[in-house]
């Protein structure tokens, strides 16, 4: 059997606004930006075959300043789409969602699905499915910057089962679904934890044996300050022009904070021209561009021909556990001096020398082995729930088509 067509506008709450873009630029622009607020989703929001919605990493505006974007809202259950730049990426604001209300930013777009025609859900798992992602990004109108607009967005096709036929479609999918955010959590958890004994031992330097070392200045005895430059190499490697093969390439859109949400696979000779840096276990990257937003991740147990853009400041921990360096590099201290160090007014950036002179804290070597022992198990089980959910996205994208066009009956 097969479901008959309909495009998405005909999904649509009737209403005005049911499909509407982001503000004008000028209007939601970075000056407006605050430490609180309503949350602005952007493009490092949205994911390609990945999270549903990432529900952190936002800028944010005044109240005051968020009303004059009530057209622009995103609430539960709306669509969201990438329409400049990353154009693929879909999200859908979850019924968890942390706020009750967001603003899209000027590259987005947003759709709101009339729940009584049409379950949201399955119209988002179908606009995320493999097929439909080339369909979309195929559409770009756009030149060096692909694009899309509100009239390819209205037109996308999708399938139109009975409702009652798309719900326990959703149901199907939203199983797989249940068992990667479960193991997302895990691996959440675990890192938590991790930043915890980080904390507990070189922020409030509680660490094993503290009461029997003096501190001077913040320094506990034996212990020293010293810049990153000797302590890891910066962008140590990276591949010749003449490189032949196949590589999986980290793009600055696909890294948000502590995470690598996908890795797209290129014949060297088709991928983009800043797809140069070589990446290895235990590495962190870290986006050079707009540093305010954390956009940084720890490479862990990485296939052989991982390789970042050059937007990446690639750090290579040389003298240091790669867990104590992650902790290191990504706390709100290094993200202050980051930002603050940054040169440029529409792309404010930092260069490989702002993170060679860091200064970080050398805890003695003993104090250091026995963090290495106590966090490094920890990311090899979150490398392997992450494994777990790749191999669990593969089923569900291969189930998806089947019971979207109806070959498989629910």
């Amino acid at each position: 059997m097969t479901f008959p067509s309909v495009q998405l506008q005909d999904l649509a709450l009737t209403q005005k606004g049911a499909i509407v873009s982001g503000p004008f630029g000028s209007s939601i622009s970075a000056k407006y930006f605050v430490e609180d607020g309503i949350p602005v989703i952007r493009g490092n929001n949205l994911t390609i075959g990945g999270a549903k919605f990432v529900d952190e990493g936002f800028a944010y505006l005044t109240e005051e300043k968020a009303s004059e974007f009530r057209n622009c809202e995103a609430l539960i259950d709306d669509l969201i789409f990438t329409a400049a730049g990353s154009i693929g990426q879909v999200g859908i604001i979850p019924k968890d969602a942390k706020y009750p209300r967001y603003i899209i930013s000027n590259k987005q777009l947003r759709v709101r699905v009339d729940s009584v025609r049409a379950n949201p859900l399955f119209v988002y798992y179908w606009l995320t499915s493999p097929v439909m992602t080339k369909y979309i990004i195929s559409q770009n109108n756009g030149g060096a910057v692909p694009l899309l607009n509100l009239g390819i967005i209205k037109k996308l096709p999708v399938p139109y089962p009975s409702v009652l036929v798309q719900d326990r479609i959703v149901a199907h999918i939203a199983a797989y679904d249940d068992l990667i955010e479960n193991n997302r959590r895990r691996a959440a958890l675990l890192e938590q934890s991790a930043r915890l004994l980080y904390r507990e031992w070189f922020v409030h330097l509680r660490f094993p044996g503290h009461e029997h070392v003096k501190v001077v200045d913040g320094v506990p005895e034996g212990w020293e300050r010293k810049p990153l430059s000797s302590l890891a190499e910066i962008n140590a490697r990276s591949l010749h022009g003449k490189h032949d093969g196949e590589i999986e390439y980290i793009d600055i859109a696909s890294v948000t904070t502590g995470s690598i949400n996908e890795s797209t696979a290129y014949r060297f000779s088709d991928a983009p021209s800043r797809a140069r840096r070589v990446v290895r276990h235990g590495d962190i990257i870290w986006s050079c561009v707009r540093p305010n937003r954390a956009s940084y991740a720890m490479v862990w147990q990485p296939i052989d021909n991982l390789i970042a853009s050059t937007g990446f400041c690639v750090i290579s921990p040389m003298r240091l556990p790669p867990t104590y360096a992650y902790f290191a590099l990504s706390t709100k201290d290094f993200i202050g001096y980051l930002t603050s160090n940054a040169k440029g007014a529409a792309y404010p950036a930092v260069v490989a020398s702002d993170f060679e002179k860091y200064e970080i804290l050398v805890p003695s070597t003993s104090v250091l082995s026995d963090f290495r022992a106590a966090t490094e198990t920890s990311f090899d089980m979150i490398e392997t729930l992450k494994r777990q959910n790749e191999k669990l996205r593969q089923a569900r994208d291969l189930l998806l088509p089947r019971l979207m066009s109806g070959e498989l009956a629910v």
